[in-house]
């Protein structure tokens, strides 16, 4: 077990999905949750509260339109004045939008941009000062499969997760001399989360085809194993690269994907 007692963690789009997964992961563990995300005011409260049941544990939400790199800096800054440190940065929030190149909406392209890639660089710039005093830090930036390899219709997607693999390769290598303080991306292939479930419909209708077929020959088509990653395994793996004894990985992109980039 990975203890993360009187650790503070920013999870950014952790109302939902493979966000709220790790937040419930590193809140068992023991971790103070910094919780971002979108949702009504209902659903907030009902994460937070959740997350706050775990061993005493006193999550907060700080809203923050990620898209904003200033709103992203002040996000982070938030968080240490409240609990006076960031120990853990998971840059999780993100958006999809699937079309051809040609009618790929450029509002679309610039928000998808914004939110998955230059959010985790406002979010770090911002985090690093803080993790050199304190002597330790993770940054935890979840990319995806399609930061390793491409497919057609996502573009941006595409884009934004390469950037984002190249973004924790080179904060790797800045940070590779401190003791305690290392960025890494994980990578997983298609998790069933609601992001997932809108890029079905969307690929139905790109495809002309049903959601159940989109599923099986396109969706889980690239992955070996035929089946979906769980947000269970991506939080299993974050918790895991918080360890002291994890140390050495730094700088590196690490797939969870049931083998689809190994072809």
């Amino acid at each position: 077990m990975t203890d993360l007692t009187g650790k503070i963690a920013l999870i950014t789009g952790s109302t939902s999905g493979i966000g709220l997964g790790i937040a419930e992961h590193f809140a068992k563990a023991g971790a103070t949750i910094a919780v971002n995300g979108f949702g009504t005011a209902e659903e907030i409260t009902y994460v937070v509260e959740n997350l706050s049941a775990y061993k005493g544990n006193q999550a907060r939400f700080f809203p923050a339109d990620l898209m904003d790199g200033e709103a992203a800096i002040t996000l982070v800054n938030q968080v240490v004045n409240h609990f006076g440190k960031i120990d853990v940065l998971i840059n999780n929030a993100g958006i999809q939008h699937v079309e051809k190149v040609e009618d790929f909406p450029a509002d679309r392209w610039e928000s998808i941009i914004s939110l998955n890639l230059s959010s985790a660089f406002y979010t770090s710039k911002a985090a690093v000062p803080h993790m050199r005093r304190s002597g330790y830090g993770r940054i935890l930036n979840i990319a995806s499969a399609h930061g390793l390899v491409a497919s057609p219709f996502k573009s941006a997607y595409v884009a934004a997760k390469h950037g984002v693999v190249g973004f924790t390769k080179s904060l790797g290598l800045e940070l590779a001399e401190e003791e305690n303080i290392c960025v890494n991306a994980i990578c997983p292939g298609y998790v069933r989360t609601p992001l997932v479930d809108m890029q079905i419909k969307d690929q139905a209708k790109v495809h002309n085809m049903t959601e159940e077929e989109v599923i099986r020959e396109v969706i889980l088509a690239a992955q070996p194993n035929k089946r979906f990653v769980t947000v269970e395994e991506v939080a299993d793996l974050a918790l895991y690269l918080c360890k002291d004894a994890t140390r050495s990985f730094n700088g590196a992109a690490l797939p969870i994907e049931g083998g689809w980039t190994a072809r």
